[in-house]
């Protein structure tokens, strides 16, 4: 019997999981507008990010832990509160550097990790935290996903441009003009971006 014959080239998948994504001008949705997003899982069924410089100005983080029942910091509220996206938005969540492990956290890769838990809350901004806090840490209200499929296609109409992350892109939204400094790791700014960015992409074409 011959060989059974490999899979085309044109069904590889290529996933993101680990990267930065930012918002090109042609966004059309505004919930994403300027939108610099740390992309924590993508696979076959789904896509899952947490956007890390829309600090919110109308929640402070004491009135958080007063709604949980946590007595808080006097100084809590100079931690900023993000909007992380559209999805859960009852829900927060803290993306933070590996230092800092629960049993409840997901490891994202070997630096950092996702951890939904009244506990870290305690640990960052509580009066009376059981364990030193992360390094560095996010704070957000929701986040961002997409459905199978869905991303990809946003990628290929260039709603979305890609970079390698760093520690300094993911936490210092709240402090510096983050849209512009990531799109300053590829090498352009937002005045350099021609029409040529909202054209639909060849969909045989790999997203890295």
């Amino acid at each position: 019997m011959g060989k059974k014959p490999s899979a085309p080239e044109d069904t590889v998948r290529d996933f993101l999981g680990g990267q930065i994504l930012i918002a090109m001008p042609n966004m059309g949705d505004p919930r994403f507008e300027r939108s610099v997003v740390f992309l924590c899982a993508h696979d076959e069924e789904h896509a899952m990010g947490v956007i890390v410089n829309k600090p919110l100005d109308d929640i402070g983080l004491s009135e958080l832990l007063e709604q949980l029942e946590i007595a808080p910091q006097v100084d809590a509220d100079e931690t900023p509160v993000f909007f992380g996206g559209p999805v859960q938005t009852e829900r927060g969540l803290v993306l933070h550097t590996l230092d800092y492990k629960l049993d409840t956290t997901l490891a994202l890769d070997e630096q950092l990790g996702l951890t939904a838990s009244r506990d870290i809350l305690i640990d960052i901004a509580g009066e009376k935290p059981e364990r030193p806090a992360p390094r560095r840490f996010l704070l957000a209200i929701g986040h961002a996903g997409w459905g199978a499929g869905q991303l990809e296609k946003e990628i290929a109409m260039n709603a979305w441009a890609h970079c390698e992350p760093d520690e300094e892109m993911i936490f210092s939204g709240a402090h510096e003009p983050l849209w512009n400094k990531a799109l300053a790791k590829l090498g352009v700014t937002s005045a350099m971006l021609s029409p040529e960015w909202a054209s639909v992409r060849d969909e045989n074409q790999p997203l890295n």
